[in-house]
């Protein structure tokens, strides 16, 4: 195993297999290096595909590791008022099933290694003592399935009981005594309303979820694919119950509703482990909260996988090897850049380089690299950590943005004086992020000496693959994209109809379109020079640049998005 793998702790499934000789660790390297370029296959998964180890002997492992029996659950016979009074959304936030109970204590079929802490939850929101047996994944999942429908109808039932269940238990769901409002929010049905509100995010693959108070009326939003959906939401007198939960979730001030708050929570949703990133803003009505969510198991942090054009990763690659300058990545906010410059750390992070980043916040913890969050509050500003950086002995930096002449002067001097340094700028395309440098008074001979290459993307919708089709595109549609019809060569356009896989959208899921500019001695020529953004772009086209409308040109013709999609975004 290579430096980086050896000194990170395994994923207790893989510590799992070896300690019972299972597997060696040159096959587990196999393993890593598979789930680290599988496109975010579970790693169960991969074991069992790669016949590392059979199902039913993994079953057994695990049942002996967590001191419990194997059942055979498809075949076990289930008492169904157990199984109606028990709470679909404990089942299928935590992945459990019930399967005896009496007065005191429950038994659940799990069907992988469960994490103590998880256990301590679970006897806290049942109220019962817990005990566990093991079962097949999918024997657990069909049962699910079954008996709990999906998430939006236990969202549904849910709602139906709550106030009830909040009167029964005496909790007050609209108060200004802290006392209260820790009770109310520490209420089982609104600890189990806010944990299925956040599976059913994860299991949506939603970026953020909004939770907004009004006058009549509290909305719960999910974004997925950059849109916004709504779902069924509680009474408005729930909310500042639902709020005040999830703020002790995340570590907050329950009792501070006059100023805005930051705070993370770490949570497991069906076996992943997901980062959520909270926001709380005072409005006339209470609290809007907006969660970032985080899923470690869904995101794939490998440059390899992000999605860029052959041409392009090439020229990355080389690019990221530089013993100096500087490289940004360009986009709006929600455009991946983030993630394109976790990949790019995470291909160079090395033993022998020392890495160190700005963020506000830290997105995703990487080991190996000293990550500092910024913190405005506390006086931890970009230009006072940076300076800071270049005591720290570094080989390479990333900075979360430039934002002003300070941060961009810190980072020209580090790259002057022999570092690379990783950064974002807001800009419309690639061209675009050179003259920002400019605007922001930076000397234009600095800006030609130290830039190295601008990377700008955005994120379109890709078609629903359930309900794809096909179609011809008429004269006026080509004209709009500057396509001829010798260039389709034939090849249809596609579009969504809608589905229920999709939610009616006709998309699902998204890709990537990249825009790289390499700045040569011809364009450091232009910059000095003070040239306007389009002599920039229409020189670096000259030599070989592909647009983004090109590159988004490309996917259509691919079929993975539409012709709407990338007049939208280029």
């Amino acid at each position: 195993m290579d430096e980086e793998a050896k000194n990170q702790p395994l994923d207790p499934l893989l510590d799992l297999l070896v300690q019972n000789g299972v597997i060696d660790n040159d096959q587990v390297e196999a393993i890593l290096e598979e789930q680290r370029t599988g496109g975010g296959k579970p790693l169960r998964q991969i074991l069992l595909d790669g016949e590392y180890v059979a199902e039913d002997d993994l079953v057994g492992m695990m049942a002996a590791s967590q001191g419990c029996e194997v059942v055979d659950l498809a075949n076990l016979n289930l008492d169904a008022d157990m199984m109606q009074n028990f709470s679909a959304s404990a089942a299928r936030q935590y992945n459990v099933l019930p399967v005896e109970q009496d007065d005191t204590s429950i038994t659940l079929a799990i069907s992988g290694l469960l994490d103590p802490r998880t256990a301590d939850e679970l006897s806290f929101v049942l109220g019962k003592e817990v005990r566990f047996v093991m079962a097949r994944e999918e024997d657990l999942a069909n049962r699910l399935a079954q008996y709990y429908g999906d998430a939006s109808s236990s969202i549904a039932d849910m709602l139906k009981s709550l106030g009830s269940e909040m009167d029964e238990e005496g909790a007050d769901a609209n108060t200004n005594d802290v006392a209260s409002l820790e009770g109310a929010a520490n209420n089982n049905a609104v600890v189990r309303l806010v944990n299925m509100i956040l599976y059913q995010g994860v299991v949506d693959h939603a970026s953020d979820i909004h939770l907004e108070p009004f006058e009549k009326e509290f909305k719960i939003r999910y974004r997925v694919d950059g849109a916004l959906y709504e779902m069924k939401a509680p009474e408005v007198s729930m909310a500042q119950a639902i709020t005040s939960r999830i703020k002790i979730m995340a570590g907050l001030n329950i009792a501070e509703r006059r100023v805005p708050q930051d705070g993370r929570i770490a949570i497991t949703v069906a076996g992943r482990p997901v980062d959520l990133r909270v926001s709380c803003l005072p409005t006339s009505y209470g609290e809007s909260v907006v969660m970032r969510i985080l899923d470690r198991g869904s995101v794939s942090l490998d440059l390899e996988n992000i999605g860029l054009p052959e041409d392009v990763y090439e020229q990355v690659t080389m690019d990221v090897e530089k013993p100096n300058g500087i490289i940004v990545v360009t986009g709006p906010t929600g455009s991946g850049k983030t993630t394109t410059l976790y990949s790019i750390l995470r291909r160079i992070n090395t033993v022998d380089l020392k890495l160190l980043t700005a963020e506000e916040p830290v997105e995703y913890d990487m080991d190996g690299i000293v990550q500092v969050p910024i913190n405005y509050d506390t006086g931890n500003t970009f230009p006072k950590v940076l300076r800071a950086f270049l005591r720290q002995d570094p080989d390479v930096m990333m900075i979360g943005e430039i934002r002003d002449l300070e941060t961009a002067e810190i980072a020209i001097q580090a790259a002057l004086t022999g570092h690379l340094v990783f950064s974002t700028l807001h800009t419309n395309d690639a061209a675009g992020a050179v003259m920002r440098f400019v605007d922001m008074n930076v000397p234009p001979y600095m800006v030609a000496s130290t830039l190295e290459a601008v990377l700008a993307q955005r994120l379109l919708r890709t078609c629903c693959k359930e309900c794809k089709e096909g179609y011809d595109p008429d004269d006026e549609a080509l004209d709009r994209i500057k396509l001829s019809r010798e260039e389709i060569g034939g090849r249809q356009f596609y579009f969504g109809k809608g589905c229920k896989v999709c939610n009616g959208t006709g998309y699902k899921g998204r890709k990537a379109i990249f825009e790289y500019l390499r700045i040569g001695n011809a364009v450091r020529e232009l910059i000095n020079k003070r040239a306007p953004t389009l002599i920039i772009r229409d020189k670096a086209r000259e030599l070989g640049m592909r647009t983004m409308r090109e590159d988004g040109v490309r996917a259509i013709l691919d079929g993975y998005t539409t012709m709407d999609e990338v007049l939208r975004y280029t």
